[in-house]
């Protein structure tokens, strides 16, 4: 499968090498902030707030743990359900102040205050409950943690936000993808993934309309179609992901270039 661009480089300059996530298209908000939805009264959407959490954040967790706190695979596995378990049955991010921090760098340091709390007591503690509805797969992740350097990260908030992104990307191109072959737009899709993601040198759009003996026009419909669709995803699963209103519009301005309501 190929991959954005961003996936394999350094953990810095996210979208450089994305320039057509940019544009003037106004998305609506399609959620309300995480924070509103982990303090519902209703416990089916407290425990949906937390899901998309999990979704979006375990693999960064994970990672950092392996790279940072340089736990092996067993330690960095039970710490990673650990501390989701414990934040969703202790409330650990409805204490979340918007005006002090991100979302993203408050859960990296709850999750610090987690670990030393864990060496503090010696000891490493597996708990249930409502985080264990997302299955994690650790055993997959080791492939893209053995790509990533050896050395600690630099700078953790930089690096937990750049695998945060690589995981969002990564999960909005496989729903575009089964969302254009379940619509029948196969085609559509394999002229997004060799022009923007494969990102093969020199090629244009007449190369691409005679590879897949189309009109050029169409691979212009076809680039703004999926683009679209790609972007729209991104910003749905970003809203999920983000603690305020204020931080999801300034994530939706830095990472994509767009204005959203």
């Amino acid at each position: 499968m190929a991959t954005l661009a961003l996936l394999d480089a350094p953990p810095f300059g996210v979208t450089d090498s994305l320039p057509w996530l940019s544009g003037s298209s106004r998305f609506p908000a399609t959620r309300v902030s995480v924070l509103e939805r982990l303090r519902s009264l209703e416990p089916e959407v407290r425990s949906a707030a937390f899901g998309d959490l999990v979704t979006g954040y375990w693999k960064p967790v994970y990672k950092y743990l392996r790279l940072k706190w340089r736990q092996d695979e067993h330690d960095a596995a039970d710490t990673t359900q650990g501390f989701l378990a414990a934040a969703f049955e202790k409330s650990y991010f409805e204490g979340f102040d918007p005006a002090r921090a991100r979302f993203r760098t408050f859960l990296r340091v709850c999750l610090d205050r987690f670990v030393m709390n864990q060496q503090a007591a010696q000891r490493a503690e597996r708990r249930g409950g409502g985080a264990g509805t997302v299955p994690l797969d650790f055993p997959g992740v080791e492939g893209e943690v053995a790509r990533l350097s050896s050395d600690q990260p630099a700078d953790a908030d930089a690096f937990f936000r750049h695998e945060l992104v690589r995981e969002l990307f990564t999960r909005c191109v496989a729903d575009v993808r089964d969302e254009c072959e379940r619509g029948g737009r196969r085609t559509a899709f394999r002229v997004f993934e060799r022009y923007d993601l494969e990102q093969p040198d020199g090629v244009t759009y007449a190369d691409l309309a005679r590879e897949f003996a189309i009109p050029a026009t169409q691979v212009t419909n076809y680039l703004a179609a999926v683009r679209r669709m790609f972007r729209g995803r991104v910003l749905e699963q970003l809203r999920a992901l983000c603690g305020s209103d204020e931080e999801y519009r300034a994530e939706a301005r830095e990472l994509l270039g767009l204005d959203v309501a």
